[in-house]
């Protein structure tokens, strides 16, 4: 859905997209409105975001931004997205190869580090998710995110214990994503000594459960 513009509404249904760019050109200046609007996020947050600020920072008209975002939760929606398929992709890579536990202790271990280092350095992933909490549409997308990503740790587990109890399975990934999803947020909003720690702890609890039983 490059380019499209998806909001949430205040009773967390999903608007359609205004606009869809089917042009290049338009394609181009959508991509200069969210990378607009990600700088904005990085320097301000979003919460004090302007529509107006970001279409004079892209360089458009503001009537050009509603044709494709008709707020800014759209925007911030679009760019959730994106996160959201970037790190499916890339968890989905990691654990593809999987045979044995020890190839999933350390591809897991390296998912995590490389998880709580991109909420660390990137301020829009870090901004958008720490909000999420107020946010029933983007609730539901973090919801669904965990689900899929569960189930490429499932598909691992199944390889690795292939008599256990599939439904068990799929229970302790899921549970296993939540709770990462909930310590990474948790250990952006305090120090960053404490953060390692919530982080590294995470990380042993859940490699028990996945490869020391």
């Amino acid at each position: 859905m490059e380019g499209s513009s998806v909001a949430g509404s205040q009773d967390g249904q999903i608007a359609s997209p205004r606009r869809a760019p089917s042009q290049q050109r338009s394609r181009e200046r959508v991509e200069r409105m969210l990378a607009a609007a990600s700088a904005l996020i990085a320097e301000r947050g979003s919460d004090v975001m302007r529509m107006g600020e970001v279409a004079e920072r892209a360089g458009v008209s503001i009537g050009s931004l509603y044709q494709f975002f008709p707020d800014k939760r759209a925007i911030i929606w679009t760019l959730a997205e994106r996160h959201t398929a970037e790190s499916q992709a890339c968890i989905a890579a990691a654990l593809a190869q999987v045979s044995d536990a020890e190839g999933l202790r350390r591809a897991f271990s390296e998912l995590v580090d490389i998880y709580y280092g991109l909420f660390l350095a990137e301020p829009v992933m870090r901004d958008i998710w720490s909000g999420t909490q107020a946010d029933k549409a983007l609730r539901e997308l973090e919801l669904a995110d965990s689900r899929a990503n569960a189930e490429f740790l499932t598909a691992v587990l199944k390889r690795l214990r292939p008599t256990a109890d599939p439904a068990a399975l799929e229970t302790t990934a899921f549970l296993i994503w939540q709770m990462g999803e909930a310590t990474m947020r948790l250990a952006i909003s305090v120090g960053r000594k404490e953060g390692d720690d919530l982080v590294a702890a995470y990380k042993r609890m859940a490699l028990r459960e996945l490869v020391d039983e």
